[in-house]
């Protein structure tokens, strides 16, 4: 029996698509379970615990916050003001200029009553020269340290800020970005609960901030965006965070942390060689570099993270913005995965080896290539005549429903 090359072409792609969205679909379901399960788990832990008791406590790791700043003038009293708002027993907040174009470090300077220091720097990580270290002379800032160094980048203000950093968790933020006023105890929690394991990362849920209402640096009223945009992508970081986040983080296999907002064991930053400077997703790619690393010493870890909203973030608006920030992501997916392809299905690094790397690799990076050429074909078979139209609308009605009830509401 002849068979032509058309249909084993056809039934390749009919079947490989179909094979792919059934194993989608199932790894959503089972997500969906375990992001539950975990919800559940936290809820249950956190009911009658009171975070604010970490406050004056001296068992509590000491924390410097980094806040790499680039041109950002127009908002960066602000943004520092929203930071010293914090409270915390031990705390050091690290704003690091980048070379910035603007007037930022003389705003800086003037705002907040600052003089150049003589403060060595341990040379932990290189990085691009340091031109002068900031103090201030009034005792209400007495946390704040501004570092001015040449430009190079995000993940190199970050090494430079690791440099100086004096306490023993390093938290990461976007210097926009807005933190609950118990954002950091409820980050840092985790570090000081898992005797087993070794907390080396944490993060918690990032909301968007466009519409709400900001007051002297904090979020005094929570709105619903207007921009048909920034609604859509309030849905996204929900479902993305609560659904996709959650789950990893029970089964101990989260991949990521987000750049607006992580804590981090800085003496394991350190060992890895701090964040990696050749991509633009350098977020992603010092957890995966940290777990790695906690395998390869045979040492026992977690990566948590905590479905509560500790940081809010501004979304892009414009179409522009967001292509140019969803590219970055992409990017920097396509970098991570490449760079540590030596965990593709590596079962000497377990779950993280065998689950979650091909995972990200299949149903992260590989999703937009697949569906593109998944609607390709379909356009191609619906030239040819051949698609039987009622089991295709049967099977749409069935995918979206699925799809729509991954959605939680955004409120």
């Amino acid at each position: 029996m002849h068979i032509s090359w058309e249909t084993i072409f056809s039934n390749f792609f009919e079947y490989g698509l179909f094979f792919y969205s059934v194993t989608l679909l199932s790894c959503y379901i089972g997500l969906s379970f375990f992001s539950m399960r975990e919800l559940n788990f936290y809820e249950r832990k956190t009911r009658a615990s009171d975070f604010k008791v970490l406050a004056p406590s001296q068992q509590a790791p000491s924390i410097s916050i980094l806040a790499p700043a680039f041109n950002e003038s127009a908002t960066i009293i602000e943004n520092i003001k929203s930071l010293l708002t914090i409270y915390y027993n031990d705390l050091q907040i690290i704003v690091i200029n980048d070379g910035s174009k603007d007037n930022s470090i003389e705003k800086m300077v003037a705002a907040y009553d600052l003089v150049k220091t003589e403060m060595e720097i341990p040379g932990l990580i290189q990085t691009k020269p340091v031109k002068a270290i900031y103090k201030s002379t009034n005792a209400a800032y007495q946390r704040l340290l501004v570092v001015d160094k040449e430009n190079g980048g995000k993940a190199d203000s970050l090494n430079a800020g690791i440099n100086i950093a004096s306490g023993e968790i390093i938290v990461c933020v976007d210097v926009d970005c807005i933190l609950e006023q118990d954002a950091l105890f409820k980050i840092v929690k985790p570090f000081l609960e898992n005797a087993g394991k070794r907390v080396i990362a944490t993060g918690g849920v990032v909301r968007i901030a466009n519409s709400c209402v900001v007051e002297h640096g904090k979020l005094v009223k929570v709105n619903l965006p207007k921009s048909f945009l920034a609604k859509m992508q309030a849905l996204e970081y929900i479902r993305s965070f609560l659904l996709g986040r959650m789950a990893w983080s029970r089964l101990n296999g989260l991949l990521l942390i987000s750049g607006a907002f992580g804590a981090f064991d800085k003496s394991i930053v350190i060992a890895c060689g701090g964040y990696n400077t050749n991509t633009v997703g350098e977020d992603m790619e010092l957890v995966v570099r940290m777990r790695r690393y906690m395998h390869e010493q045979g040492l026992p870890y977690a990566v948590i993270y905590i479905p509560e909203p500790l940081c809010w973030t501004e979304a892009p608006v414009t179409v522009k913005v967001l292509q140019r920030q969803r590219n970055r992501w992409t990017r920097g997916t396509i970098e991570t995965l490449r760079d540590h392809r030596k965990l593709f299905f590596n079962p000497k690094f377990g779950l993280l080896g065998m689950l979650s790397y091909p995972y990200w690799f299949f149903f992260e990076m590989m999703a937009a290539p697949i569906e593109f050429f998944g609607i390709l074909f379909f356009v191609i078979m619906g030239i040819l005549g051949e698609i039987n139209w009622p089991v295709f609308g049967w099977f749409f009605a069935f995918i979206w429903s699925c799809a729509f009830s991954f959605q939680p509401l955004p409120f």
